[in-house]
């Protein structure tokens, strides 16, 4: 599947079609799910047809066995000796944003 050209709606019923692959996979019912994540019936139901919340996916993901697969997701982002040095050990806490260039001192584009 083509992510980027794909719509969010899209997305959302891949996702959810691959927890029910996983879950048929493990010979797990829908109500056996519900049971072992303490989820109702309706919110494992809704998961799979892409309307899920997140705390839903973490817990199905922990009962099937597969929350690892979060690691695969997004990975935890690394950070450089240099840039480590830099901030002396302290994590950033804030984005910077954009910084527009400021064009207004009559320099031109070419």
């Amino acid at each position: 599947m083509d992510l980027y050209s794909a719509s969010d709606k899209g997305i959302e019923e891949e996702l959810g079609g691959r927890i029910r692959a996983l879950r048929l996979r493990k010979n797990i019912t829908q109500k056996e799910l519900a049971a072992a994540t303490a989820l109702s019936l309706n919110a494992i139901k809704s998961l799979e047809s892409g309307k899920g919340k997140l705390s839903t996916l973490i817990a199905i993901l922990r009962a099937l066995g597969a929350l690892d697969q979060l690691n695969s997701f997004i990975p935890k982002p690394s950070i450089s000796p240099i840039q480590l040095a830099k901030m002396q050990g302290k994590g950033r806490e804030r984005a910077s944003g954009g910084r527009l260039k400021d064009t207004s001192r009559g320099e031109t584009e070419w």
